[in-house]
């Protein structure tokens, strides 16, 4: 749940926020018209979009292009809280904080992938503690000051280890994507994505995206995406020493004792005991098990 939230508007618009969080939460971020500077501190987040699939770690920052994004604050201690800070880049205020034009040097790029995660890098941890100031003391911000703070922000992102990427990214924060709604199912079939959640990243209703996924698949999404989790699932419980918690959150299932039931439920017995029968000792500095052996013809 959201516990707090501040923000500074430019021109009546808000344009950088912190809201302080309670996990576990997950939020639908919908960003039709604008790009987006985010960073997460105080735990991990996984980042889910049409394009990515992103764990962000505490501190670690991502600039993200328009799209539905949902950020799933997965502290596995019920009560923690995370900050998020929000920096909205639309592309109708950049033009009036740019009133020539964007640094020459961003105009000779051309974007090259997907949503840029930033390091915890010196550069911008510092811009964001100059931020702390002024939510401190928030009587001190005005539009003139938002607009500094701006062209503060872009012009340290192309300062950082992965300014080749941010440059790109930058210059096609507003672009429209094509929507492969295969790419997408297969980007998130281990995520813990409702099928509501991945209608909405594929731009449909859940209607039309079960009608669409049967074309695809022949094949109704609960059923494969249960068989495609207790695949990835047996494969981890042979293939490491994860905890049969960890493996079930890596899978894409939000609750251990749910994925202990049905994976005893399909396979006859419990993952501990699937484990067992299955897994091969870890070679020495190797840090991963043998593959289990093919299951015999029924």
């Amino acid at each position: 749940m959201i516990l707090e939230r501040n923000t500074f508007s430019y021109k009546d618009t808000v344009i950088i926020e912190k809201v302080l969080i309670r996990a576990p939460y997950k939020h639908e971020a919908i960003f039709h018209n604008e790009g987006c500077f985010i960073q997460i501190r105080g735990g991990r987040t996984q980042l889910l979009s049409v394009e990515d699939n992103l764990l962000l770690e505490h501190q670690e920052a991502v600039l993200m292009k328009c799209g539905t994004y949902f950020l799933d604050f997965m502290q596995q201690i019920a009560g923690t809280t995370v900050e998020v800070l929000a920096i909205h880049l639309y592309p109708a205020i950049l033009k009036q904080v740019y009133t020539a034009e964007l640094p020459a040097l961003i105009e000779r790029r051309t974007y090259a992938g997907k949503s840029s995660v930033i390091a915890n890098e010196t550069i911008i941890s510092r811009y964001i503690e100059s931020l702390e100031f002024y939510f401190e003391n928030p009587t001190l911000v005005n539009d003139a000051l938002l607009e500094l703070k701006i062209k503060e922000l872009v012009l340290l992102l192309i300062q950082t280890k992965n300014a080749a990427s941010i440059l790109s990214l930058v210059t096609d924060l507003y672009s429209t994507r094509n929507i492969n709604i295969k790419s997408i199912i297969d980007l998130h079939k281990h995520s813990n994505l409702s099928i509501e959640e991945l209608a909405a990243l594929c731009s449909l209703s859940s209607s039309a995206f079960k009608r669409a996924f049967k074309k695809l698949y022949n094949d109704n999404p609960t059923n494969y995406f249960i068989q495609e989790k207790l695949k990835k699932a047996k494969e981890l419980l042979s293939l490491s020493d994860l905890s049969i918690g960890e493996v079930a959150y890596q899978a894409g299932f939000n609750d251990p004792l749910y994925f202990t039931r049905l994976f005893k439920k399909k396979e006859g017995l419990p993952p501990s005991a699937y484990r067992a029968q299955y897994a091969r000792p870890v070679a020495e500095g190797s840090g991963a098990r043998a593959s289990p052996p093919a299951p015999e013809p029924t």
